[in-house]
């Protein structure tokens, strides 16, 4: 492959305010609107746009947050008359991005985005607050099980975006890593010492890292019942629960919320 490469467009860049959430104590900036005109990125993340909870939202890996604007036909269909599927946003994401999903991106990319170098750092292991913003229980293990997650980018070098800029592929050190193939591995869990040394070689988050280094030590899967449902460990063992095997029916899309 020629590098560098147009891969993709920035359809429409996002930024949102934390403001309290569904749940008692929680907050959330899940709800975001749209931005006209060019935007700063940073190692922060975009300017004007906060996080609920930053122990485990935000910070220089997560600095940004992609969604493939490919994915909501799926979602349409299988959620109809919901109305936050009408536009970008629906997912949190700071970039919806046309052109790319998460087949075509792979881990340590570097894209040039306007007047910003960005890094693919992880994929996003959704939670619970899609559950409460769709109104619908198991939202965000619908969204692990299909593996329409969305991405991160860390920023390289600050500078300007805005929508309509192309997303420019200006090196792919890891092609044979797209993030489904390690979403994949997460969702399927996978203990494999073999594909968790490969999968250790790279260069994981932090989060990530600690995930299958745990798995390689322990032979076991982290508990996702926290993340996936907003509740504590049921008890003290670390396998995940099963996820459903089909979506059950969604109940009626709430009206609007910040959750």
């Amino acid at each position: 492959m020629s590098l560098p490469q147009a891969v993709g467009r920035l359809r429409t860049v996002l930024a949102g305010r934390a403001v309290p959430c569904t749940r008692p104590g929680s907050r959330s900036a899940i709800a975001k609107i749209a931005l006209a005109g060019a935007v700063d990125a940073g190692p922060e993340g975009l300017a004007g746009d906060e996080q609920g909870d930053r122990r485990i939202h935000g910070g220089p890996d997560k600095a940004v947050h992609c969604y493939a604007w490919a994915h909501y036909a799926h979602w349409r269909e299988v959620l109809p008359g919901t109305p936050w599927l009408d536009g970008p946003g629906a997912f949190g994401e700071n970039f919806s991005v046309d052109g790319m999903d998460e087949a075509d991106v792979c881990i340590g990319d570097r894209w040039q985005v306007g007047g910003v170098l960005f890094e693919v750092s992880q994929g996003r292991q959704p939670c619970w607050k899609l559950n409460d913003r769709f109104g619908v229980p198991d939202m965000a293990a619908r969204v692990q099980r299909t593996l329409r997650a969305g991405w991160y980018l860390r920023v390289l070098e600050p500078g300007r975006v805005q929508a309509g800029d192309a997303i420019v592929r200006i090196a792919q050190p890891h092609p044979d890593w797209p993030l489904a193939r390690l979403l994949r591995a997460i969702r399927d869990r996978d203990c494999e010492p073999a594909l968790l040394q490969q999968i250790l070689a790279l260069p994981l988050t932090d989060a990530w890292r600690r995930l299958f280094r745990a798995r390689l030590q322990t032979g076991q899967v982290e508990s996702w019942e926290a993340r996936l449902r907003g509740d504590p460990p049921t008890s003290a063992s670390s396998v995940a629960p099963p996820a459903p095997s089909a979506p059950s029916p969604p109940r009626p899309a709430r009206g609007p919320s910040s959750a």
